[in-house]
């Protein structure tokens, strides 16, 4: 177990450090701060202060060493818009994020399990077509879209909930019903394939011989067999919405390390860009090594 453990490592950590690298460099891409936190009338000399303050005089492949070793000591420099700690920064906003992750993921799972193995249990009936329907149009569809047009249904035209914020719950009901649609849709049709096979199983039919009844059935052997594929797309999906809920946030005004991404890529706030993205993979780094390791338990030829 830790020799498998520890090769996952070894390869999150390869992966970490090209992470580093690539967007280091890209974020210097997007210009020189100076002409954002200084005045247009502001003198060469205040402007070469700014840049020796912020490190930025140096040539780049000096910054990125420098910036390398900071970060083997867990300094993620200060926030040159904030004054204060990137990290710090990053926390607030990742915070929210991994709160919206969790309320999202929590509802898609229930939901699509039940459902998955409600449609697998009644194939080819109208609950399965119904269910089958609904999960491809959800997996289909663009979230920018589904969210500009909740607002403009249920916000401008209906005043139902409010457009931005996390004030109340019902600040909460859009974006989590926007990022729902997609994981849900996804998840439900393999729940669905991978309970069908289950079903289909000769300890199933032996199930079914000795008189137990459907419910057992479903949610006690066949589920429990059909995990293995189920674990690997709700671990992808709950990646992408720790990684990708920069759209949504951005749309529904969630201060959350997505919109905090985009903001500060905008104000080339490039410490809290790193601080941010290396959160984030260390995050789904994480994630993938539960998944590695519930993998090994569920399966232990996994292992080898």
């Amino acid at each position: 177990m830790l020799n498998f453990l520890g090769k996952r490592a070894v390869a999150s950590a390869i992966s970490l450090v090209g992470l580093v690298l690539l967007v280091f460099f890209l974020s210097r891409l997007t210009g020189d701060p100076t002409g954002l936190y200084l005045p247009l009338d502001a003198s060469e000399e205040a402007r070469n202060q700014f840049r020796e303050i912020h490190g930025l005089n140096d040539p780049l492949i000096v910054q990125f060493f420098s910036y390398m070793a900071d970060l083997i000591r867990f300094d993620f420099g200060d926030s040159i818009r904030r004054s204060e700690p990137a990290i710090d920064v990053v926390m607030r906003g990742f915070a929210w994020t991994l709160q919206l992750t969790f309320v999202t993921m929590s509802l898609v799972v229930v939901f699509a399990v039940i459902f998955g193995s409600l449609a697998a249990f009644n194939v080819g009936g109208v609950f399965d077509r119904i269910a089958t329907f609904f999960s491809l149009i959800g997996a289909s569809a663009p979230d920018f879209w589904i969210a500009i047009v909740a607002i403009v249904i249920f916000s401008v035209k209906l005043g139902w909930f409010p457009t931005s914020g996390t004030g109340t719950v019902w600040h909460w009901v859009m974006p989590v019903s926007v990022l729902f649609i997609r994981p849900f849709g996804l998840i439900l049709q393999i729940v669905r394939g991978a309970m069908i096979t289950a079903l289909g199983s000769a300890y199933v039919k032996t199930a079914r011989a000795k008189g137990i009844k459907n419910r057992p059935i479903i949610f006690v052997h066949a589920l429990r067999n059909a995990l293995l594929p189920v674990i690997t797309v709700i671990g992808d999906q709950a990646a992408a919405l720790l990684n990708g809920a920069v759209v949504i946030e951005s749309i529904f005004g969630f201060p959350g390390v997505g919109k905090l991404m985009i903001d500060s890529i905008l104000q080339r706030d490039f410490t809290v860009v790193m601080a941010a993205i290396m959160v984030t993979a260390m995050a789904i780094f994480v994630m993938n090594l539960l998944i590695d390791i519930l993998y090994s338990i569920l399966d232990p030829r996994i292992r080898y």
